[in-house]
């Protein structure tokens, strides 16, 4: 544990126990999406399903990046991972991004998509408001995170129709943003 960090984002007014929560939360959310993302592109197949799994399976990577990110900082800041992947998998900040009852309705992979997006988004954004000016290293990991779950959410949301987002794939290259955490 790096225990002047501790100190230091304890003394700039962070509740460092509940950040940690939030931390693992979201550490657990990205890993079990990482785990249904896997079984949701795998679904995606005809016309419609092949045209969505490129984006999946880059969304798929990146939140796994993601996961790989955020264990350190946990660590830092003195926190840790359950020693049990149940009882992992059962505190997500996000519901399962589980597939839906058809498994060929590529719209309703879509919104299972979409949704898990939206959720990351917000927590994220929770983490941002709670270290902005406070705690510096774990802001920027957040808000770098949270720069890609916004693209996914965008992706998702054009499949569905709900308009244009200005966001592309991007090729050859995945988590833009965090990947200077994953060094």
């Amino acid at each position: 544990m790096a225990k002047v960090a501790r100190e230091m984002v304890e003394k700039a007014g962070v509740d460092v126990d509940k950040l940690l929560d939030l931390l693992v939360k979201n550490a657990s959310a990205e890993l079990t999406t990482y785990y249904y993302y896997t079984t949701l592109r795998f679904n995606l197949i005809g016309l419609d399903g092949e045209t969505v799994k490129e984006i999946a399976e880059t969304a798929r990577i990146e939140d796994r990046n993601h996961f790989e990110a955020l264990v350190p900082r946990i660590y830092e800041l003195g926190g840790k991972l359950p020693d049990d992947m149940v009882e992992f998998h059962n505190i997500s900040a996000c519901p399962p991004a589980k597939l839906p009852a058809d498994p060929r309705d590529v719209t309703a992979i879509l919104q299972v998509l979409v949704d898990a997006e939206r959720c990351a988004v917000r927590g994220y954004s929770e983490i941002c408001a709670m270290t902005a000016g406070k705690d510096p290293r774990t802001y920027e990991l957040a808000a770098s995170i949270l720069n890609e779950e916004i693209e996914h959410e965008s992706w998702f949301s054009e499949f569905l129709g709900e308009g244009p987002s200005g966001h592309f794939l991007r090729r050859g290259e995945t988590s833009p943003f965090v990947s200077k955490f994953l060094r």
